[in-house]
């Protein structure tokens, strides 16, 4: 993966692909405006050093889901502003992401200037990768940046099909992001304790199975705990918890007894509720068989502490995913009580993106770790250990 000093940008036009994927609510005059600037604070190094060294910027990013077509509540816009009022720049929006006018624009950026293009996910050939497209974009460019780790595992227009087409190289956040995260698998200060809570087995198997061959522990949290649970035959009654999810527990129990294999603990004792809000009825739970018309919402007490302990031991830590609702009071102090064991932990701390930097925000611990990701799903396939493509078309890609 090339580094952004390789390339050379003086008076050129950089395309740079960020991760401006922020969420968006409504200003009290009705306009909509940036409601969690993180993703974009996080690509101003690699923002800032270009212009500095005299490039032209042509930013590129998506936001939300609108699906190939033009949605207004989807413009880049609010993005455009908050990211003039941090910068302190002349940030110009770009009517479309490609296109005649969309190319005169680039052509008149002088050096340090920022046009924004059009959300790029307006376009139906982003996520088809289409070649036509991704032709689009280089022609609004001399060069090309890659600093969106959040869609590293997706091969877009925006992420893999330009890459090939011009002289390019990854900027700070994708470099440090992926950096960090092979070093905590490849070098870590052992004991390597990793803290995986979420929803679904199915969606975090990879690296459940990776962990158990890299880790010292693996300790399960939230929804998730329930399939493994139910695999080692306790009743979970109304929690999350479904038979394939299951079936892929108790193969990962199975190779966790493994000899060399990490060892994997689960919750002793559980809150439940009678249902998943914040009025329910809830009582904690000294065991973990869940009685029918309850479902398990969060981790008792005393697994809470368990696990902060496993924290506190460890040389290097990985956190993802909550170990409860955290969002509702009731059912919350498992996940705090993981986060603060995070937040003070002597060895390297590294939290995955997503619900794990929500609670780390909500307990205003988000700045107490060592590494706080911006990426979800791209997390997770570099631990899995799969190929992310946006990487791949970096190390394929010429330099200037």
């Amino acid at each position: 993966m090339r580094s952004l000093e390789r390339l050379d940008v003086a008076g050129k036009r950089v395309l740079v692909r960020v991760d401006f994927n922020v969420p968006l609510r409504e200003a009290p005059d009705g306009r909509r405006e940036v409601a969690d600037d993180t993703r974009i604070v996080a690509a101003l190094p690699t923002i800032q050093e270009l212009r500095a060294r005299g490039a032209r910027l042509v930013l590129a990013s998506h936001l939300g889901r609108p699906g190939g077509r033009r949605d207004e509540r989807l413009s880049m816009a609010p993005v455009a502003e908050r990211l003039r009022e941090l910068t302190g720049a002349e940030v110009r929006l770009a009517p479309a992401v490609v296109g005649e006018r969309v190319a005169a624009m680039s052509g008149e950026l002088h050096e340090g200037e920022l046009l924004l293009l059009e959300n790029v996910r307006f376009e139906p050939g982003e996520t088809s990768n289409d070649p036509e497209l991704a032709r689009g974009l280089a022609e609004l460019a001399d060069a090309y940046v890659n600093d969106a780790f959040g869609v590293a595992h997706r091969a877009h227009a925006s992420t893999e099909g330009v890459a090939h087409l011009l002289p390019s190289a990854a900027g700070r956040l994708l470099e440090r992001e992926v950096s960090t995260l092979r070093g905590i698998l490849e070098r870590p200060e052992h004991p390597l304790v990793a803290i995986l809570g979420g929803a679904k087995v199915a969606d975090k198997i990879g690296v459940i199975e990776r962990l158990l061959q890299l880790a010292d522990v693996v300790c399960i949290g939230g929804a998730m705990c329930f399939p493994f649970l139910a695999a080692q035959g306790h009743a979970v009654g109304a929690s999350l918890c479904d038979a394939h999810d299951t079936e892929l527990a108790r193969g990962a129990l199975a190779r966790s007894a493994e000899p060399g294999s990490a060892r994997l603990e689960l919750p002793r004792d559980l809150v439940l509720g009678d249902r998943l809000a914040a009025d329910a009825a809830h009582r904690a739970l000294d065991g973990v068989d869940v009685p029918d018309g309850w479902m398990g919402l969060d981790i008792g007490a005393a697994t809470a502490a368990r696990y902060a302990g496993e924290v506190e031991r460890a040389g290097s830590v990985f956190w993802n995913g909550p170990m409860g609702a955290f969002e509702l009071a009731p059912f919350q102090a498992g996940t705090r009580a993981v986060a603060e064991a995070v937040a003070r932990a002597r060895g390297v701390t590294v939290v995955g993106g997503g619900e794990s930097a929500a609670a780390l925000a909500a307990f205003g611990l988000e700045h107490a770790v060592d590494h706080l990701s911006t990426g979800g799903g791209a997390t997770l396939a570099l631990l899995e250990g799969r190929k992310l493509p946006a990487l791949e078309a970096l190390d394929g890609a010429g330099v200037a």
